[in-house]
């Protein structure tokens, strides 16, 4: 049977969290495993529009990318994902607080994966839902120092 390899984890949430874009927007990749991943955001005053309130693309960015990393886990080592739709409900307006985008893949594919996240405000209120179709790319995987997958001798 195989594992997520913990190694192989921690060396990707560095990574994911040590790049350009999620950086910019101050999120993060806070877990990650298989067909599951969460994604954690502490809104500030760069993230409001000009209402006071955080602006609909910072909660796409947070269901674009905890869908992302939902799927991560399922395609091969060699790979990369690239979302090809994004649907999305803005439920209820944020001011601030954490934000945390829990993100679930729903069908994981060779070439096409499909996912769903909810974004949740600091009181844990529902604040919106999205889904993301997904297209796998061969050749386009991250360089890691560590195995993907451990393998686990069955009992």
């Amino acid at each position: 049977m195989l594992l997520p390899n913990p190694e192989y984890i921690r060396e990707l949430i560095r990574i994911v969290n040590n790049s350009p874009y999620p950086s910019h927007m101050s999120m993060h990749l806070a877990d990650i495993d298989m067909d599951r991943a969460i994604i954690a955001l502490e809104a500030g005053k760069c993230h409001l529009q000009p209402y006071g309130i955080v602006h609909g693309g910072v909660l796409a960015t947070l269901i674009d990318t905890a869908t992302f990393w939902a799927v991560f886990m399922r395609i091969p080592e060699d790979a990369g994902l690239v979302n090809i739709d994004l649907k999305l409900n803005y439920l209820k307006p944020v001011i601030s607080g954490k934000l945390k985008a829990d993100g679930h893949a729903i069908r994981s594919g060779n070439t096409i994966s499909y996912a769903e996240a909810n974004v949740y405000d600091s009181n844990g209120v529902l604040v919106a839902h999205g889904t993301s179709t997904l297209m796998t790319l061969p050749g386009k995987g991250l360089k890691m120092k560590t195995r993907k997958f451990i393998n686990k001798l069955s009992d």
